[in-house]
């Protein structure tokens, strides 16, 4: 068998629909359209989220809460995320960048204390828990808040 003999199984696949050849095809004439109305005609039919002028469900629900335009959205980085740098190396936003930890504009970076750090480095940062900063100065290193 090769792959210029494969053909699909006899009536797996089904010839579309020729609208519009003749009464004697079936669909002829208004192409299974019906007679008259919005729909039959071309570009008929409705928007999306029209309800046939029922008040659509986007209208009828209530809003809720807004969007804090001045909000700050900081890149979380974990201690444990930070056993990828040598040790004593000086780790910064650039660094981040580099390694692929932080992408896209944000206001900043904020390190967080999930997991463990094992050897001492020298952190720059926006931001740091309390916790964070005394894991990684337990391990020997710096944490500098920009």
């Amino acid at each position: 068998m090769k792959l210029n003999e494969l053909s699909p199984l006899h009536g797996s696949r089904k010839s579309r629909k020729r609208l519009g050849r003749g009464v004697g095809s079936g669909t002829g004439k208004t192409a299974g359209r019906g007679s008259k109305g919005h729909n039959s005609r071309s570009g008929g039919g409705v928007r999306p989220g029209f309800e046939g002028g029922q008040m659509p469900i986007h209208r009828r629900l209530p809003k809720r809460g807004f969007t804090n335009i001045f909000r700050k959205e900081y890149a979380l980085v974990n201690l444990r995320d930070l056993e990828r740098f040598e040790k004593d190396s000086l780790v910064d936003e650039a660094a981040f960048i580099k390694v692929g930890l932080v992408k896209g504009r944000r206001f900043g970076i904020k390190l967080l204390a999930q997991g463990e750090l094992k050897h001492p480095l020298k952190i720059k940062v926006n931001k740091a828990s309390k916790s964070a900063i005394q894991k990684v100065e337990a391990a020997g290193g710096t944490v500098e808040v920009i």
